[in-house]
Order: structure tokens, then C-alpha cells, then sequence
């Protein structure tokens, strides 16, 4: 595991959230040693996502780098302490850290929602991630939306990249190595793997490619 760089030190960071937290809803000592008692698993998973992935912002050569003032890093911490407090049973918490990460980053990704462990996001505006099965390497931008139709959400494959303003909707499967581009909405459709798909569902055009073209060196 890399080091870590962080803006805010592990005691500052805890407070931090706490602030934030209370500042909007009412948060109980209990809950605030809870926060700090889970802050290193969390930072754990903070690192395991961060060093691989190749954004100049997430990491350089030695050092993973986490600042809660990046909207993006922000937003990933508190989905995993979000999900951390929802699965030790601590819902109520979770719902909290949940809402504050819609407040703070505009970013909808429910605590009970399972995110692999490696993804990543720079611009996380205006994003919806439903109940999807991701795969590891996801990715996204400003503007998705992973949702489903008639209750039926997508599946989707490893190394999949959604660029701004795309969708991903119902009964989908996305194919491993796939670049989903902006505007794109994909409804009830498959995708197959090592593909850019363009466009929108039922009149979607795809562009196969080699698997090179999707390297995820340095990630």
C-alpha cells in the first residue's frame, strides 16, 4: 500500500466531518467516537482506490493524495464511510453521511449501493448510481445516471468509463472495457466488451476496439 499524503490529518479530518454533520443534523458523542474509531478502515479503502488510478489529483509517483477541499476525493471518502456505518448496522448514521455527501458534492450514491472497491470520479455533479452491480476500475463524470427500468438495473463489466452526460438504464450488460460517451443513453441494451458506444438506445452505435486501446496501466 502506498503512503498517503493527507491535507487534513487523520484527528482533523474526523472533526471535520463531525462539524459538517452537526452543523445540519444532530449527531451524539457515541456517534462522533464511532466516526473516529472507523476513520482508519475507511482511509484504508481511501488509499486501495486512490493508488490506482494515474489522475495527477489522486496520486504522483510516491504518495497517495487526499484533500476533503477536492470535490471528487470528498465525495469517495464519504460514499466508503457511508457504506462502512451501513454495513455495522448503523443506518441512521449512514443515511446522514449519505446526505451530506448529496449536500456537499451533488453526487447521489446511497450507502447501500456496492461500488467496487477501485473507482473513480473528478467532476461528480448531478450524478445518480443506482442499485447496478459494478464492476472494479468504474468510472464516471458529471450528469450519470445508472438507474433502472421496471426494477431491473444493469450489470456492469470491469473498466467501464461513462463520460458526461451519459446513462446507463434497465436491463443492460456492459461488456468489460467500454467508454460510454457523453450523451450517450443506453436502455435495455447489451454492450459488448472493448467497445465505445455512442448515442442513444434503441439506435446506439458501437466502435469496437483492441483491448490495448483500454489499458489500465498504472491503475
Amino acid at each position: 500500500m502506498r503512503a498517503m499524503k493527507l491535507r487534513l490529518d487523520s484527528a482533523e479530518l474526523a472533526d471535520l466531518v463531525c462539524k459538517q454533520l452537526r452543523s445540519t443534523f444532530q449527531l451524539s458523542g457515541d456517534e462522533e467516537r464511532l466516526i473516529v474509531e472507523l476513520l482508519p478502515g475507511v482511509l484504508a479503502r481511501v488509499v486501495h482506490c486512490f493508488e490506482r488510478t494515474p489522475n495527477k489529483y489522486y496520486r504522483d509517483d510516491e504518495l497517495v493524495k487526499f484533500s476533503p477541499f477536492h470535490s471528487g476525493q470528498y465525495a469517495i471518502f464519504l460514499y466508503f464511510l457511508s457504506r462502512a456505518l451501513s454495513l455495522g448496522r448503523q443506518a441512521d448514521l449512514a443515511d446522514r453521511v449519505y446526505f451530506l455527501n448529496k449536500m456537499l458534492n451533488a453526487v447521489d450514491i446511497y450507502h447501500e449501493v456496492e461500488l467496487p472497491s477501485v473507482f473513480f470520479v473528478d467532476h461528480p455533479v448531478g450524478t445518480v448510481l443506482g442499485r447496478a452491480r459494478y464492476g472494479e476500475y468504474f468510472s464516471f463524470s458529471q450528469q450519470n445516471t445508472v438507474g433502472n427500468n421496471k426494477s431491473i438495473y444493469p450489470v456492469i463489466g470491469k473498466n467501464v468509463q461513462m463520460m458526461a452526460g451519459a446513462m446507463i438504464l434497465g436491463r443492460c450488460r456492459i461488456g468489460d472495457n467500454v467508454i460510454v460517451s457523453a450523451g450517450c443513453i443506453i436502455l435495455d441494451q447489451d454492450v459488448p466488451e472493448c467497445a465505445i458506444v455512442f448515442g442513444r438506445s434503441p439506435d446506439l452505435t458501437i466502435v469496437r476496439k483492441d483491448a490495448s486501446y483500454f489499458s489500465l496501466d498504472g491503475r
